[in-house]
C-alpha cells in the first residue's frame, strides 16, 4: 500500500513538472515571432519617432524583430481596436500616449475598446507636454504677441491646429480663447504630421499638440512655441513659459507614454516585456534622444501606468465636464 502511494505521488509530481514545462514552453513560444508594435498615428510624427527608438532597441533585448505599424486613424481608435483584437501573446503591443488611453473613451460614446477592460498595461517610459506654437508665417515670438497679432489681423479669430478631434490639444485651443478673449476655432488633422506640414506651409497660423511633435522645426527656427503646459518649464525648451506662468493654471498634470498589450497576456510575458523595456530607457543613447525630443524619461512598472491612468483620466473627466463637452 506504501509503495502504491509512492508511486501515485510521484506520478503526480511528473504531471505537474510536464504541466509546468508545457506552459513554459508556451509561454516562450509566444515570444518566438516578430513583435508588432502599433501606433496609431501616421509615419513622421512625434509618436512614431519615438516608436522606432524604442522598437530598434527592444528588438536586441527581446532576441526578435520588433516592427512599427502605423494603424493611424481616428486619433488612435483604430490602433486600439486593433490591440483589443489580437491574440494575447505578447507579439502585438501599442505604443501610445495619454489621447487614445485616456481621453477617448472619456468623448467618444463607443471607441470600440475599453482600456481598463481590454487592455494590460506593460510600462510607462515618458510624460510630456503639450503646448502653443505659431507658424512662421506669423511675426509672434511669445504668447503676447500672438494674441496682438491675432487680434489686429484676424480681427480676433483665428485657426488652430490639433493632431486629433476631441483631444487634450483641442480643449487647450478652447480655454486658451477664453482666457485671451479670442475667437479660437480647432482644426483637427489625422496626426501630427499632416498639421505640422500646414503650419511650415502657414496655411494654419498656429497648432496646440506635443513638445515631440514640435520639437525638430522648433529647434531649426520654422516654428516658435510661445507655451506649454506643467509645473515646470521643460528642459528642452527652457526659454519656452508655461502656461501657468502666464496666469492659465490647473493643467500642470503632464500626460504619459506607455506600452500596452491585450487584455489576458500572461504576466510572465508583460514582466519579460516590462523589463525589456526598462532596460531600453536606461540606455544613455536612449534617454539622449528621448530628451532631446522633449520627454521626461522614466520608467514605470505596468501597476504604476495603470495607477497613472487612473489619475489623468479622474482630472480630465472633471475639465471636460467643466468644458460643457458632450460624448459623441
Amino acid at each position: 500500500m506504501r509503495q502504491f502511494q509512492v508511486r501515485r505521488g510521484l506520478r503526480g509530481l511528473c504531471k505537474t513538472l510536464a504541466l509546468s514545462a508545457l506552459l513554459a514552453a508556451g509561454l516562450a513560444q509566444a515570444q518566438s515571432g516578430p513583435v508588432k508594435l502599433m501606433v496609431g498615428f501616421p509615419p513622421g510624427g512625434g509618436t512614431d519617432a519615438i516608436a522606432r527608438i524604442l522598437a530598434d532597441k527592444l528588438k536586441d533585448q527581446l532576441g526578435v524583430p520588433v516592427l512599427v505599424d502605423n494603424k493611424a486613424g481616428a486619433g488612435g481608435q483604430i490602433a486600439a481596436q486593433a490591440l483589443k483584437a489580437a491574440p494575447a501573446d505578447g507579439n502585438t503591443l501599442f505604443l501610445s500616449h495619454d489621447h487614445t488611453i485616456t481621453i477617448l473613451p472619456l468623448v467618444v460614446k463607443n471607441p470600440g475598446y475599453d482600456s481598463a477592460r481590454d487592455f494590460v498595461p506593460v510600462a510607462g517610459f515618458a510624460t510630456f507636454a503639450n503646448g502653443l506654437a505659431v507658424s512662421g508665417g506669423t511675426p509672434a515670438k511669445t504668447m503676447a504677441e500672438y494674441v496682438a497679432w491675432v487680434q489686429k489681423q484676424g480681427a480676433g479669430k483665428d485657426t488652430v491646429g490639433v493632431p486629433a478631434p476631441a483631444s487634450v490639444p483641442e480643449f487647450l485651443v478652447k480655454v486658451i480663447g477664453q482666457k485671451y478673449k479670442l475667437d479660437l476655432q480647432a482644426a483637427p488633422y489625422r496626426g501630427s504630421a499632416p498639421m505640422m506640414a500646414d503650419m511650415l506651409g502657414n496655411q494654419i497660423h498656429a497648432g496646440v499638440g506635443s513638445v515631440p511633435d514640435f520639437i525638430e522645426n522648433q529647434k531649426a527656427g520654422k516654428i516658435r512655441m510661445v507655451a506649454v503646459l506643467g509645473s515646470a518649464r521643460q528642459v528642452a525648451l527652457p526659454d519656452v513659459p508655461t502656461f501657468a506662468e502666464l496666469g492659465l493654471a490647473g493643467f500642470e498634470d503632464l500626460p504619459y507614454y506607455g506600452i500596452f498589450a491585450p487584455k489576458g497576456t500572461p504576466q510572465a510575458t508583460i514582466d519579460k516585456l516590462g523589463n525589456a523595456v526598462a532596460k531600453v530607457i536606461a540606455l544613455p543613447e536612449v534617454r539622449e534622444r528621448l530628451t532631446a525630443m522633449g520627454l521626461s524619461v522614466g520608467y514605470m512598472t505596468s501597476a504604476q501606468l495603470a495607477s497613472r491612468e487612473q489619475a489623468y483620466a479622474k482630472t480630465w473627466a472633471r475639465i471636460i465636464r467643466d468644458s460643457g463637452f458632450k460624448a459623441q
